[in-house]
């Protein structure tokens, strides 16, 4: 049987002996399959991957020959299968080594809820040993890969921290100094690998060098990002200067899901917190507002400006000032530092045919994260409610995501637009596809969407939108070769402000728990599960 594996350079084995691939390009096409395993990939997404999005005339043609003579060097267990728009490779869960790591994580977090901290470490031992040096090592300079080998690594870095988690609950924090010590030198900004080197000291009679830990990570935060530490390492610290009972027996708190917005001026933080605010309100979250200045003559008006919002708003908020001669890359550097679910951005405007700016088209390509562009100014209170027009394709999924946690937070309503029947080409109206989204919101967490269907055309979906308090919109999914799309620049045309929303690599808000070591989540699988068992 065929083993596919991406976590180190690729391969592919067949019986014990490796399979031998050809060219780049034929083993790039490869690793984009295996990245979307079991979902079909469009000729023209492959084309765009493959080209890093500048694909020759030519390009459907070089697809097919780099899909036919990968299927000869897989020989006739070929799992290769033509679908439209493209194609997809069926493998089972035990044929990629990604699967196999998910399926031990999960079950060791199974465990370690159960309170099963032995089984559930040698579970993780077993998940990370999979791990046979940087995922896709092959790839480090393709963009194809970047945004996916950044969030391999990522859940990588998470089910060590769950290992460490189930050691230190087993009261090994002595032998994990040492290696917390190492990861802390790596990740100097992740915090809850500090938290847990904090903790590791203290249990072993260290409490001096913990509380060293805590104010090196503090200097640390304050000089790369000028930002505070989390509160939950704020209030570790704390316990430890108390010497908290507490500390003895239990582990170091998870830091907050956090909201990341960033912009460059007083009017793009008013537009970016009209959004923020709400969902910083929820559960577990807080909000990381950061400002961009042009000189470093205006950083203490700015970090004086960003105090007062944030004393004003009634949800955590963390902020942070400064300048910068990489805009996308330091978004990108924030989000990955705070493994925040969401990255908001102000935007005064597209460029000219509905096309992105560099900096958001490198924001776009690089974020481990949703990402929403926030254009115009959003009064949720005012308006007909949170209208998400809706086809079903991945980033409309995000958006969708987005709208249920601000009416969650708000109480507005959640309006999904579809189209209405067309009889002469024998389509059906979109109602079915709207009552599986919402069924799924409902599921996930328990907002129900309204559905709306309009006729096919651009005006009368624009004319739909008109009444909504803020309009959430997917990004199309070509849009490095055609810019958001003809449909979308209509709907982003209309009176409402309105949200751009791109889905990132990383599980979304909504995500559950475990969805932390899985490479991607969506609750796209959910509704084409429930798409399936329907009557048609």
């Amino acid at each position: 049987m065929l083993d596919f594996r991406i976590l180190g350079p690729l391969e592919a084995v067949d019986d014990d002996a490796p399979v031998r691939l050809g060219g780049p390009k034929q083993r790039a096409t490869l690793a984009i399959l295996l990245l979307n395993a079991n979902r079909v990939v469009s000729v023209e997404r492959l084309a765009d991957d493959l080209y890093s999005g500048a694909p020759p005339v030519t390009a459907v043609t070089q697809v097919q020959r780099q899909i036919s003579e990968l299927r000869k060097a897989l020989g006739s267990e070929s799992p290769i299968e033509t679908r439209a728009p493209g194609y997809v490779i069926r493998i089972s869960p035990d044929q990629l080594d990604l699967h196999r790591f998910e399926r031990l994580t999960q079950d060791a977090g199974t465990s370690l809820a159960r309170g099963q901290a032995e089984r559930a470490a040698a579970l993780l031992r077993e998940g990370l040993e999979l791990w046979r040096g940087p995922p896709l090592a092959d790839f480090a300079y393709d963009p194809f890969a970047q945004s996916a080998t950044e969030r391999l690594e990522e859940i990588r870095l998470a089910a060590l921290e769950q290992r460490i988690d189930a050691d230190l609950g087993l009261g090994r924090h002595v032998e994990l100094v040492g290696e917390l010590e190492q990861l802390a030198v790596e990740h100097p900004l992740r915090e809850r690998l500090r938290g847990q080197l904090m903790l590791a000291l203290y249990r072993s009679g260290r409490q001096a060098e913990a509380l060293d830990v805590y104010q090196r990570a503090r200097e640390t935060l304050v000089e790369e990002l000028g930002i505070e530490p989390a509160r939950a390492l704020q209030e570790l610290a704390r316990a430890m200067l108390n010497q908290d009972s507490s500390l003895d027996v239990e582990r170091a708190p998870a830091p907050a899901s956090s909201v990341l917005g960033v912009a460059r001026d007083e009017r793009g933080l008013d537009d970016l917190v009209a959004v923020a605010r709400p969902l910083a309100g929820l559960p577990a979250r807080e909000l990381i507002l950061a400002q961009l200045v042009a000189d470093e003559n205006e950083l203490e008006r700015a970090t004086a400006s960003l105090s007062r919002r944030s004393s004003s708003l009634d949800a955590t908020t963390r902020t942070a000032a400064f300048t910068t001669a990489d805009e996308a890359g330091d978004i990108v550097r924030l989000a990955s530092a705070y493994d925040v679910p969401l990255v908001l951005v102000a935007a005064a405007a597209l460029r000219e045919g509905g096309r992105l700016t560099p900096e958001l088209a490198a924001i776009l390509d690089r974020s481990p994260a949703d990402l929403a562009i926030v254009l115009g100014s959003v009064e949720l209170a005012r308006g007909g409610g949170i209208f998400v027009p809706f086809g079903g394709g991945e980033h409309d999924w995000a958006a969708l995501e987005l709208g249920a946690w601000l009416s969650r937070a708000t109480g507005v309503q959640l309006r999904l637009v579809g189209t209405k029947a067309d009889p002469v080409s024998g389509r059906r109206d979109a109602s079915r596809l709207l009552a599986d989204a919402s069924l799924a919101v409902q599921r996930l967490i328990g907002v129900q969407a309204e559905p709306l269907l309009a006729e096919r055309s651009e005006e009368s979906l624009v004319a739909a939108v008109e009444p909504a308090s803020v309009v959430l919109v997917g990004i199309s999914p070509r849009w490095r070769v055609e810019g958001i799309g003809a449909t979308r620049r209509a709907l982003l045309r209309a009176r409402p402000p309105a949200v751009l929303v791109h889905r990132g690599p990383r599980p979304g808000g909504l995500a559950p728990a475990e969805a932390g070591t899985r490479f991607s989540w969506t609750i796209e699988p959910r509704y084409l599960q429930a798409v399936s068992t329907a009557p048609t």
